[in-house]
């Protein structure tokens, strides 16, 4: 049975006072259902924390407070922060996997424009007023209704409605309608209010205070056929201009939080896990080398990390030269030789059962994208 609009409400009332993490949730009611969980890393995560490269020399030489000292090996060449303990388990059951040395194609690294063009898909700042996933959405012939403000814009497209009670009150049916009863009939108003009460809930967005909290209520959610199959979080702090430390350090406890959330998201999950693919999404990455407060600038390369049971197998997707300075993006970032659009793209195109091809002109203006689905994806 399709979940109601009211049954939808009352399931998330419990989380509605909670403010700064966001999820977002949409239905997909084709088709044995597929969940696409984003989780957003605002601030710039440290793919070279996140994901430290194995023997490379120059590692020691530019980064002698930052390095990850130990490291969960996971290939010949690459290892896990030790933070990631619920990625490193998925990484042994083939249900992990990251792409290294990637980013959007954003190298100008203020946090504003890069944060809009990571959620817009974009290559100009403030140009695009809809986001990739929300046209991914659309193109997969979905649409939805977001049910606080603002809509994040990573999911808005031309077709998806917001409707804003206020944080705290999340109305059932029989009060929407009453508000509805008030508009003048034939206005923009009453046409716009059942409009919504027309529809059903496809997605819903809230801010919370955190979300390792919201996460397993998220994952049991999701992994009712009925309910929801996508779900977006932010996490913010990737910041870290001094004492980012290493093991123990700001950045390694940011990415403990991601880790933190795809377990909830696992155990509320439970069988689903298997139909799901989980990807971290952010502006950019961090210089190579440390500044002179043990810290990090904003840089270009990062890395993703990816979870679920959508996945092929473990590995670190890569074209990766090495940390040479002569290797570097202007001689101090990791370069990107991945478009991480790709990636977005190609989860969309496995979890929304719709052609790569089309997802690529309509979610992102036919840009030249790859395809990688056959080589990451179920």
């Amino acid at each position: 049975m399709k979940m109601s609009r009211r049954q939808f409400l009352k399931g998330i009332a419990s989380s509605s006072v909670l403010l700064m993490t966001n999820p977002a949730l949409v239905s997909y009611a084709s088709g044995a259902k597929r969940n696409l969980i984003i989780i957003q890393l605002h601030g710039g995560m440290d793919g070279l924390t996140a994901v430290p490269p194995l023997g490379d020399p120059s590692i020691k030489k530019v980064r002698p407070n930052l390095e990850i000292d130990k490291p969960v090996s996971v290939t010949t060449d690459f290892g896990l922060n030790p933070s990631l303990r619920t990625i490193s388990d998925l990484w042994q059951l083939g249900k992990a996997a990251a792409v290294h040395a990637t980013s959007i194609p954003y190298t100008k690294r203020s946090h504003f424009d890069g944060q809009d063009l990571m959620q817009s898909g974009g290559t100009v700042p403030y140009l695009e007023k809809t986001g990739w996933l929300g046209r991914g959405i659309e193109s997969a012939g979905k649409d939805g209704l977001a049910i606080s403000l603002p809509m994040p814009l990573i999911l808005r497209g031309s077709r998806n409605d917001n409707y804003y009670p206020t944080q705290l009150f999340l109305p059932d049916r029989e009060v929407m309608e009453a508000v509805h009863s008030s508009y003048e009939t034939g206005s923009l108003l009453s046409e716009t209010m059942q409009k919504i009460l027309d529809r059903d809930i496809e997605y819903t967005y809230q801010r919370n205070k955190s979300a390792k909290a919201l996460a397993f209520k998220a994952g049991t959610q999701l992994a009712d056929p009925s309910g929801p199959s996508i779900a977006v979080f932010e996490v913010d702090g990737f910041d870290t201009h001094a004492v980012q430390g290493g093991d123990q350090g700001i950045q390694s406890k940011k990415i403990a939080e991601i880790d933190d959330i795809i377990h909830e998201l696992r155990r509320g999950l439970g069988d689903a896990f298997n139909d799901t693919l989980i990807l971290t999404l952010t502006e950019f990455g961090r210089t190579v080398e440390e500044n002179f407060a043990t810290g990090s600038e904003h840089g270009y390369g990062t890395a993703i990390l990816m979870a679920g049971g959508l996945l092929k197998k473990a590995q670190v997707l890569a074209d990766w030269r090495g940390l040479g300075k002569t290797n570097l993006f202007e001689g101090r970032d990791l370069p990107a030789t991945i478009d991480a659009r790709s990636i977005y793209c190609s989860a969309m195109a496995c979890c929304f059962r719709t052609d790569f091809e089309q997802l690529k002109r309509d979610a992102f203006w036919n840009d030249s994208l790859t395809d990688y689905s056959e080589i990451l994806f179920v």
